[in-house]
């Protein structure tokens, strides 16, 4: 739905903690060395506590509408274009996905501000915060999706900032091997997850939620063949999203 002033801010609930995560990442260590460790503090709590306000706007916002008319999309630009494989970059917020949204910045809000004292004294910062930031940019990236390529983004990222973060202080031998475990074992997830994805473009032509919901009835009943044998598509395709 095109609200007039809130689908505006939804692209920014999303690139806010990328802005955070960019601007300590990049810039992090000349800020903590003229300005102080508090302001690379300010930097990535004030990106995802901002983003948590709009998350709140846009959760009211959601609930206020009339029940057949209880999202809002926010769509910034064609991603893939291949053949009959069209996928935007899109921000879709309904009623789950706004309680997911305000999970992800109010928690990972927390998060933030509990790391201040958890990495007192810790030099590197600014790194910390960087990939914390990275990693609640994903979780909205996945959230906040209205296709499936672009939930496997947001899938990824989340995986790439597990293994930073897991492995963080890389000097450790048990960090190190704690991440390459963390990192191997989401391989096995991407390998379903991509499966997945490829068995619900085979079966609707399409990846986006809103076309693959409103034609789910109809192909009830369809088999495919997998592994040499002819099984229920939709059971398929559900089990490997699963993994």
């Amino acid at each position: 739905m095109e609200h007039p002033v809130l689908v505006s801010y939804l692209r920014w609930i999303v690139l806010l903690p990328l802005l955070g995560a960019i601007i300590n990442g990049v810039g992090g260590a000349l800020i903590q060395k003229h300005i102080g460790k508090t302001a690379n503090h300010i930097i990535a709590v004030g990106a995802v506590g901002l983003a948590f306000v709009l998350s709140l706007m846009a959760f009211v916002q959601v609930y206020n509408l009339e029940p057949d008319q209880r999202f809002l999309l926010d769509t910034t630009l064609r991603w893939i274009d291949l053949g009959d494989l069209q996928v935007n970059i899109a921000f879709w917020v309904d009623p789950l996905s706004a309680v997911m949204i305000l999970v992800v910045t109010g928690i990972g809000g927390l998060i933030h501000i509990y790391s201040i004292g958890y990495m007192h004294g810790d030099p590197a910062v600014p790194r910390f915060f960087a990939y914390l930031s990275l990693f609640t940019f994903a979780m909205l990236m996945l959230v906040t999706a209205d296709n499936f390529v672009q939930m496997f983004f947001g899938w990824e990222g989340v995986g790439l900032c597990s293994y930073f973060l897991i492995g963080f202080w890389n000097d450790r031998p048990a960090a190190n091997a704690a991440a390459i475990k963390a990192f191997i074992v989401n391989r096995v997830g991407d390998f379903g997850f991509a499966l997945g994805i490829f068995g619900i473009f085979i079966i609707f032509d399409s990846v986006d939620f809103e076309t693959i919901f409103a034609n789910a009835s109809a192909v009830e009943g369809t088999t495919m063949h997998f592994l040499s044998w002819e099984l229920d598509a939709i059971t398929v395709v559900c089990l490997l999203l699963f993994m």
